[in-house]
């Protein structure tokens, strides 16, 4: 029990079994360096680093102690949490009303003009911005910062003693709120309550406490049940989960109680006896609050139980999840709950299953038989699974090594009495303290507690080692817990690959080689990105260099085109798909690509550098580029044909390929509607036809042309469509027209063969029903058709009368034939009689039906007489 005594020598009990303690964490390095009641101080929780301005440099702004900083120059220091110097900000800007630390460490520098500038812990500018015109116009008289949902905000109250809100920095979408009631100068004190639904401003006037909500743009009047008279509040403080809420009073009451809406749940009513305000007002996690004046620190519980230390140095107190950090000049110092679970094994006669394995396993490693003992004990009450979980817990909750090491020694020793046990609470727990060991370590300076890491994650752990630059910490914790590469070592070494690109410490080459012997192609890290942000500090030489590595070619390309290296980036574009499958094939002197060709590179790719090159040369020496990349030469030739049709007749021009180019005129006249361009374009094809001696297809263009200057000029005469009709339909439409004059003028024009022109009237004209104009035509010369074409397309029309018109001018071995088709089977049967053709005469008896019986048998008795002769 002595050596219980030891663990719980610096306990300080604050009610019924509930204890606090407070120990050093670390010396501060800075030591002989900095005296913190020269300095004003902010900090960042979970371990984060620490801002220090001159004490000199501020200066009193009205009564209620609201402070700004005087528009001279002057440094703002940035150390660890440890206290080692990391940087310096040098200010030249405006007055300054706040530094304070965002959630992902950045300090917030915010004037009193609303301009916000966003530092990173190495001094470099992040971002600047301006949070309102009225707040730039009226000047900011305080500002807070807060974390909530959104992220880290800002409240504002400006000289005309309005509020503003602005729930997330990373977007700056500010809100004003609503007025509080003969709010004529500054409130005595404010504060934010930020829960997971909403943000509400608490402002204390004199005795009245008013709560503004952003959402609701509301104002209401609060009456928390406080006993003691007062006559104003003049100190808040919300809890770090913004779930409870203190509240202090000129009387000196401290008012405990649960941060709801109307603050009516009240925890307790403590009288502090201090008339002063104190210098820090904060939450000690979510179970006591605790007050710093001079010299006193003033811890209260919900029960009104209370426990004083006395401060014997200039301290900054940080309000942490689970505690409070309280640096000093010489050290820092942490004031937390201790655990229940720490309690019940290191508590002074305590008999918890916990308590009794580590007595059980002390006993073991002195021999002793008491060992059995107690292991009996703990089986008869069936905790011996339950100690073992007691123990792992209580070793997360320890700072000491040494006592991590017994403990989880003792949970060790318990597993072997549980068979089944699952081990897995054990594995991640050694991980959990191994990791919190060597971030606590003064080289890395990060004092975390169990319960922050798991606020935290692990994740974000390595982020702020990555922001610290301890790259090989979190490389090693990655790979302990065999993270994936993309939350793990790639992002690792890709922060790290950044970072040695930022860095001018030694020449583009060497600086290249060093990240690939680190990263090599297997680490998951794209070169793209490292050499992207080469180029944006302006290293060309050195991201080209780092290109050379990437594999991928859709991540390659654009960055060479962004260093104008247009001939690499087209080289690459092209070598990103089977190159041995895409080749130029020669089709009526015409280069394409196989489809196959096309599909198996990236395609795409190579047409922005194509167009990129485009836009960079001028026309001749962009041809000349390509024409040394056949595959780059065939699809900028199949993007022409799709997309840009004149610039495929420049691109054969250059090349006096003059068939391709007569060809290129002509699909471009063929899809134009201009006609002056559509006959320019048919004049151009029929020129380069003739530079390609192609006699014949110039002979076609030539006609072409001339058939649609006649068709321009019937458009013009009888104000109907000609113009892209063909030659046939030229003639067939002004027949249609009865213009058989021009029609005939047409056909001689253009040399159009008589059989194909009476084949084209004859058929015209019986279909328009005009067969007094058809037999007049048939009269003007012998018909080269004949005429078994007229009957024909009379009949075809049922026209037997005009039909029968042409019949004397069939030829004779037609004759019987036609005069059957035409119904005149009586005369058919005596041509064929008068030509003694019996098989004639048994074709017209074939055709007799039952109202030609008298015909029949006349036709019989003719084949019975040519028979007797």
């Amino acid at each position: 029990m002595q050596t219980m005594a030891l663990f719980t020598s610096d306990w300080n009990p604050l009610g019924k079994d509930i204890y606090y303690r407070k120990f050093e964490l670390n010396s501060m390095f800075w030591t002989n360096d900095v005296d913190l009641k020269d300095f004003i101080i902010t900090s960042a929780p979970f371990g984060g680093p620490i801002a220090l301005i001159e004490r000199k440099n501020w200066s009193r702004l009205g009564t209620n102690g609201n402070t700004s900083l005087k528009p001279n120059q002057f440094n703002i220091f940035i150390f660890s949490s440890l206290g080692s110097i990391i940087s310096t900000i040098k200010w030249k800007g405006n007055e300054l009303s706040l530094i304070s630390w965002s959630n992902r460490e950045d300090l917030l520098c915010i004037q009193d003009d609303g301009i916000v500038s966003v530092y990173d812990i190495y001094a470099n500018l992040q971002n600047t911005f301006t949070l309102d015109q009225e707040i730039r116009d009226t000047k900011v008289l305080e500002c807070k910062t807060f974390n909530g949902i959104h992220g880290t905000g800002i409240a504002v109250l400006t000289t005309s003693h309005r509020f503003f809100i602005l729930n997330n920095i990373s977007d700056p979408k500010i809100r004003r709120l609503a007025e509080v009631p003969g709010l004529t100068k500054s409130p005595q004190c404010w504060t934010i309550v930020a829960s997971n639904s909403e943000t509400i401003v608490l402002v204390a006037k004199d005795n009245e406490l008013y709560s503004l909500n952003a959402n609701a743009q509301s104002c209401q009047l609060i009456t928390p049940a406080i006993s003691a008279p007062f006559t104003a509040i003049t100190e808040m403080s919300v809890s770090y989960d913004s779930s409870h809420i203190s509240l202090l009073t000129d009387s000196g009451s401290l008012w405990m109680g649960r941060a709801d809406n109307d603050l009516t749940h009240k925890y307790c009513e403590f009288d502090t006896k201090a008339k002063a305000r104190p210098q820090q007002l904060l939450w000690c996690g979510n179970s006591a609050v605790v007050g710093l004046w001079k010299n006193i620190l003033l811890v209260v519980g919900p029960d009104k139980d209370w426990l004083n230390y006395v401060v014997d140095q200039p301290v900054h107190m940080v309000e942490e999840i689970d505690g409070i950090r309280i640096i000093g000049n010489y050290m820092q110092e942490f004031l937390h709950k201790v655990s229940p679970v720490v309690v019940d094994i290191f508590g002074i006669g305590s008999i918890a299953p916990g308590a009794l394995l580590l007595e059980a396993n002390k006993e073991f490693q002195r021999h002793s038989h008491r060992a059995d003992e107690y292991i009996r004990m703990i089986q008869e009450r069936k905790e011996m699974e339950t100690s073992v979980q007691q123990c792992i817990r209580a070793a997360g909750h320890e700072y000491g090594i040494s006592t991590q090491k017994m403990l989880m020694r003792a949970a060790s020793f318990g597993k072997c009495f549980v068979p089944h046990m699952e081990s897995k609470p054990f594995v991640q727990m050694c991980q959990t303290l191994r990791i919190l060991n060597a971030i606590r370590h003064h080289s890395i300076g990060i004092p975390l507690s169990w319960n922050q890491l798991e606020v935290l994650t692990v994740e974000v752990l390595i982020d702020r080692l990555i922001l610290r630059r301890h790259f090989c910490l979190a490389l090693r914790i990655a790979s302990y817990l065999k993270m994936s590469e993309e939350k793990g070592a790639a992002r690792v070494l890709g922060n790290w690959a950044l970072l040695k690109v930022k860095q001018r410490v030694s020449d583009d080459e060497r600086t290249a080689r060093d990240i690939f012997n680190k990263l090599g192609y297997s680490s998951g890290v794209p070169y793209s990105e490292i050499a992207d942000k080469a180029i944006d500090n302006g290293r060309t030489q050195l991201a080209i260099k780092l290109l050379d590595h990437e594999l991928r070619s859709s991540q390659q390309v654009p960055l060479l085109l962004k260093l104008k290296q247009h001939r690499l980036a087209l080289q690459r574009a092209i070598e990103s798909g089977d190159t041995n499958l895409v080749h130029t094939r020669l089709s009526d002197r015409v280069f394409s690509l196989p489809q196959r060709a096309i599909e198996s590179g990236d395609t795409n790719l190579v047409h922005t550098v194509i167009i990129r090159l485009r836009e960079a040369l001028s026309a001749g020496e962009f041809l000349m580029t390509i024409r040394d990349y056949p595959i780059a030469y065939s699809l900028y030739q199949k993007y022409c044909r799709e997309e840009e049709t004149e610039k495929l007749t420049d691109l054969y021009y250059q090349e006096d390929d003059f068939a391709s180019e007569a060809n290129s005129w002509l699909s471009r006249s063929l899809t134009s509607n201009n006609v002056t361009q559509k006959q320019s374009y048919l004049q151009s094809a029929y020129d380069s036809f003739k530079k390609s001696r192609n006699e014949f297809n110039a002979s076609m263009i030539d006609e072409n042309i001339r058939l649609n200057k006649y068709q321009i000029k019937l458009e013009e005469k009888f104000h109907r469509k000609y113009l892209s009709l063909s030659l046939h339909q030229t003639m067939k439409q002004l027949i249609i027209d009865k213009e058989y004059k021009l029609s005939e003028e047409l056909k001689k024009e253009f040399k159009v063969g008589d059989r194909r022109y009476w084949w084209l009237k004859m058929t015209i004209l019986a279909e328009t029903a005009e067969f007094l104009e058809l037999e007049k035509f048939s009269k003007i010369k012998k018909s080269p058709i004949g005429y078994e074409p007229f009957v024909d397309i009379c009949l075809e029309h049922r026209n037997r009368y005009e039909a029968q018109k042409y019949l004397l001018k069939i030829n004779e071995e037609n004759k019987i034939k036609y005069y059957v088709k035409c119904g005149l089977l009586e005369d058919a049967a005596k041509f064929a009689f008068e030509a003694k053709d019996v098989e004639a005469l048994d074709y017209v008896s074939s055709r007799c039906g039952p109202t030609n019986r008298l015909l029949a048998d006349k036709i019989t008795t003719m084949k019975n007489q040519l028979r007797l002769k």
